[in-house]
């Protein structure tokens, strides 16, 4: 979007939009920009994801969908880009009570091709609804999140998909949705210039990331139903655990999904965080659950004796299960370099002047990134390694802030670290430079 200075939480912010960090993935190609023929029955809905841009390419991805437009619905002032941004200062400037419009796409798809729950779970995993009046960035009552509904069926429907789709996040650690789900009531076509933007701008600004959890698709359940004979296994001895932090994965003996979870990470576990296994759905004695349990793996963070988040469900996806971790284990300036691909300010990071014998490692799962012997100083104040440890991270393109650069992660747990470079010293001739603040250092042993 165009540069503008936002008041968030009593913190003024100039956001540059040719600055900010894109996360829509690949430059569409022109060829995208033929809209298919119409076919001759179709559907529309009328969806906020924050900036429009982004919205408008995630929707137009999907199969079965045949046009996107962007635009400004369900406001009390005039439809234009202006009207739009002036309002909004206005409004953060106490000086008007109404209504802005929120940054839209209307999407029409064919109904023999997709259906509205398929739009919709596209929808709700595009982006994140847990965050008010705004996304990422992007801060202001235009872009909410929201679903503008046509008639009372789909009104119904995004109902129901915004209540599944809470139980995921619940699961996930996540807060609550704060979409707006209403009748349409306003809606009006966005200047050219903002249609098919991306197509148009390939590596133009999209502040859109969604929050990693996957939508519950019927038929690809990962549990197994808690069976009542669990409860003639005996309970954990609590006198055995960490009453300060422990997890606890909840089990049945029949249960496909517990023994891949345990083959794909209790197996390999290294985090600091200690971890137990047991049949019995209860916890251990003077320990409380919020809730009973109903299925099979339940992955339980007790602090204190007390549940805290529960992550329900395992088929496979390491990735979504160590970010769950990662929100209750991480500090918010860690969050923000770990998932949201954030970088520390130089010289402010941990371990600059570390060099003792040891291993750096990643703070959630404990998996080890680098040894000591590879760190060199430099001069760019952040931590710098000439290699890494093998298979312990994998690279990615990053072409964000007009750029192309090469990503570095965590192989392990898919967090971002930092970035690798070709001006390290020998043998590598390598230089990785990463945040000093998502990494955990362990020193040797003496011997």
């Amino acid at each position: 979007m165009i540069s503008q200075t936002l008041v968030f939480n009593g913190i003024t912010f100039a956001l540059a939009a040719a600055l900010l960090v894109g996360a829509c993935g690949d430059a569409t190609s022109a060829a995208q920009a033929v809209k298919p023929k119409m076919p001759a029955v179709t559907e529309s809905i009328v969806l906020g994801m924050g900036c429009f841009w982004g919205a408008e390419k995630r929707m137009a991805a999907l199969p079965g969908v045949v046009d996107v437009e962007s635009g400004y619905a369900n406001g009390e002032i005039d439809g234009t880009y202006d009207a739009v941004l002036a309002q909004e200062k206005l409004r953060q400037w106490g000086r008007s009570d109404k209504r802005n419009h929120a940054e839209v796409v209307k999407v029409t798809f064919d109904p023999a091709k997709t259906d509205l729950e398929k739009v919709l779970i596209q929808f709700w995993e595009s982006h994140d609804p847990t965050q008010g009046d705004r996304q990422g960035n992007d801060v202001g009552s235009n872009y909410r999140s929201a679903v503008y509904t046509q008639n009372e069926a789909q009104m119904a429907l995004a109902l129901k998909t915004r209540d599944v789709y809470q139980k995921a996040l619940q699961a996930a650690g996540r807060g609550a949705i704060t979409t707006d789900i209403a009748p349409l009531q306003k809606y009006y076509s966005a200047e050219e210039y903002h249609q098919d933007y991306l197509v148009k701008n390939p590596n133009g600004y999209c502040g859109l990331g969604g929050t990693g959890v996957k939508y519950p698709q019927a038929g690809a359940a990962a549990t197994t139903p808690m069976p009542a004979a669990a409860a003639q296994a005996p309970r954990l001895d609590a006198a055995k655990l960490d009453f300060e932090r422990q997890l606890i994965v909840f089990e049945a003996e029949d249960c496909a999904y517990c023994r891949k979870f345990k083959a794909e990470v209790f197996d390999r576990w290294q985090s600091p965080v200690a971890i137990a296994r047991t049949l019995n759905p209860q916890p251990p004695v003077g320990w409380t659950l919020e809730k009973a349990l109903f299925a099979t793996p339940t992955i339980v963070l007790f602090e204190k004796g007390k549940e805290v988040s529960r992550y329900t469900g395992y088929n496979g996806d390491q990735e979504r299960f160590w970010k769950w971790l990662g929100f209750h284990l991480l500090t918010p300036a860690q969050q923000k370099i770990a998932f949201e691909q954030g970088t520390e300010y130089p010289g402010t990071g941990s371990h600059l002047d570390e060099k003792r014998p040891g291993t750096f490692v990643d703070p959630i799962t404990g998996a080890a990134l680098f040894r000591s012997d590879t760190k060199f100083d430099s001069g760019t104040g952040w931590p710098s390694f000439f290699n890494p440890l093998p298979g312990a991270i994998s690279e990615h393109v990053d072409v964000s802030h007009g750029m192309r650069r090469v990503e570095v992660r965590s192989a392990s747990s898919g967090i971002h670290l930092g970035h690798v470079f070709d001006d390290g010293p020998p043998p590598t001739g390598k230089r990785y430079c990463i945040n000093g603040n998502v990494l955990k250092f362990v020193p040797d042993k003496a011997r």
